[in-house]
């Protein structure tokens, strides 16, 4: 270490190693390094609570970068100011002696400053025979030179996050009012479905919002309330599917000639002939084919994978994605062929065949095959999910009794 790159607190004050730090590193600014002291100030201010700072210590820098003469702060300059306090309290609008002591302390810990103390303490500047300031003892504003660009960041991260944080609030707010309104209507209108307990798990969303909530807070809430709104739209849109899908079981029953039906492996779409025909008549036929029906109906038609869910258990949509992945793995289906149904079935849809699968896979010889054959009639318009489930919740004895 070279003498002269450290000066000792005057007094009763101790040293640090991080002190003897600072000063060294202050040192090492290089000459032609310059900054606009007033934007160094300005990131400063939007970083102090990050700094750690307070309000009255930004107006102590603010009144100590007013002794530095010019508006830039340059490594081949002198940087050290040395006010008294009497000045310092009058230009930071009359702070009290024991306040000024202490912010200026937290300007120091905070690294922005350095004190240069003189060997009696006092503060002033030594000039040579030309009047140029020779040596000065004071404070020294080379760390706010030498952070400029650290500080900067800072200042551009703060920023970022407040707008995040404003985003995310005014998305959960739209989201929590979307959702408050769908299970009003709902109710009002006598819509089927368990809106007691949707009613139960929105309260309960709503009650966890902190006072003062951080993003990630709101990013973990807006990610449960859409979660909520979806299976919400998902639970009022298919009740007009598994009108349909009542409407056509009973339309068939006047074609059935015998029970031969119950024979048919559950899964196996309906003849291909009678589907490709209802498709051939309009393309919105196939997108309502592939809607996602509500996880509730799924999970009691396919139970065996919420073992497979994490924690043992499935919640979400996310969840039985999850679960999915990993019962395709020990069923033998290839990545491909997952990704392939992904792509043509949607990643929900997809997800709920694998569940579906699982259920039979005792009669299953080749599940990767068996899927791979699915997603091609997917493609073709001649499967569809509605009647697998209503089929496999007729299994488990949920679903309506067939008649003779």
């Amino acid at each position: 270490m070279q003498n002269g790159h450290v000066t000792t607190p005057f007094g009763r004050r101790p040293v640090t190693l991080a002190l003897v730090r600072r000063q060294v590193a202050a040192k090492e600014i290089k000459p032609g390094k310059a900054a606009d002291k007033w934007k160094i100030f300005r990131d400063a201010s939007e970083a102090r609570e990050i700094l750690g700072l307070q309000d009255r210590s930004l107006a102590i820098l603010d009144a100590l970068l007013s002794f530095h003469p010019e508006n830039e702060l340059r490594g081949d300059t002198q940087l050290v100011v040395f006010p008294s306090n009497a000045q310092l309290t009058l230009r930071a609008h009359g702070i009290a002696g024991a306040t000024l002591r202490r912010h200026l302390a937290l300007l120091v810990e905070a690294g922005l400053i350095l004190r240069r103390d003189s060997a009696n303490g006092k503060r002033y500047a030594r000039k040579n025979k030309m009047g140029e300031i020779e040596n000065a003892f004071g404070f020294d504003l080379s760390p706010l030179l030498m952070r400029a660009e650290e500080l900067a960041g800072l200042a551009h991260k703060v920023v970022a996050d407040r707008l995040a944080l404003r985003r995310a609030k005014e998305s959960l707010t739209i989201c929590r009012r979307d959702v408050r309104k769908l299970i009003t209507a709902a109710i009002e209108e006598g819509a089927e479905g368990d809106w007691e307990k949707i009613e139960s798990v929105y309260v309960e969303l709503v009650r966890r919002i902190p006072r003062s909530p951080g993003l990630s807070d709101l990013d973990r809430l807006l990610d449960e309330m859409d979660m909520l709104q979806e299976e919400i739209l998902n639970t009022l849109d298919m009740q007009q599917e598994y009108k349909k899908i009542s409407t056509n079981g009973g339309h068939s029953e006047h074609h059935k000639q015998n029970s031969n039906t119950e024979s048919t492996t559950v899964l196996e779409p309906g003849p291909r002939k009678h589907q490709g025909a209802r498709l051939s008549q309009s393309d919105s036929r196939q997108r309502e084919l592939l809607k996602v029906f509500p996880l509730g109906m799924v999970l009691k038609a396919c139970p065996e994978i919420a073992v497979y869910g994490p924690g043992g258990a499935i919640n979400s949509w996310r969840d039985l994605m999850a679960a999915a992945i990993a019962v395709r793995s020990m069923l033998g289906v290839s990545p491909s062929a997952y990704q392939e149904a992904c792509e043509t079935m949607g990643p929900e849809n997809a997800a709920v065949t694998i569940a579906c699968i699982l259920e039979r896979s005792g009669h299953i010889n080749s599940a990767g095959g068996y899927l791979r054959d699915l997603t091609s009639k997917t493609e073709r318009g001649e499967f569809s999910l509605g009647p697998v489930l209503m089929a496999l919740l007729k299994t488990h004895g949920l679903g309506e009794k067939a008649t003779g």
